[in-house]
């Protein structure tokens, strides 16, 4: 009978903090609606609430080397979230885990000289 209630206690709390994540924003929300001023004019309507017409489309086409090159960088900063515990717990975890990572490093130096090769790293 008690394992019965401690399994309806812990939905009781994963019910209790559902409820919660969906009425607190609701509410904030809701309550910030009616606090806020309401003063819509035409000029505030228009695309930069400056007053001017937009006099062409807002859609501006970017060059894929930006993102590639934001998805390098995302990597290598991934690496170094692996890189640093390693290196905090290289004590204890000996021969085996240097391997590992030293075939991590070389994955990720063949994608490095991968991406040079292509020219990906060029910024313009």
């Amino acid at each position: 009978m008690d394992s019965l209630l401690l399994y309806q206690n812990n939905y009781l709390i994963v019910v209790v903090f559902l409820l919660l994540g969906i009425i607190l924003p609701v509410g904030a929300l809701t309550l910030g609606r009616f606090l806020r001023p309401y003063n819509p004019i035409d000029e505030k309507r228009t695309t930069y609430e400056s007053g001017l017409d937009p006099f062409h489309d807002s859609r501006v086409q970017f060059n894929v080397r930006y993102y590639i090159f934001a998805l390098m960088f995302v990597i290598f900063d991934v690496e170094t979230v692996f890189l640093y515990p390693w290196a905090v717990a290289y004590d204890k975890l000996g021969i085996f885990a240097l391997i590992e990572m030293l075939i991590f490093v070389v994955m990720l130096i063949i994608g490095l000289v991968y991406a040079w090769k292509k020219k990906v790293l060029k910024w313009t």
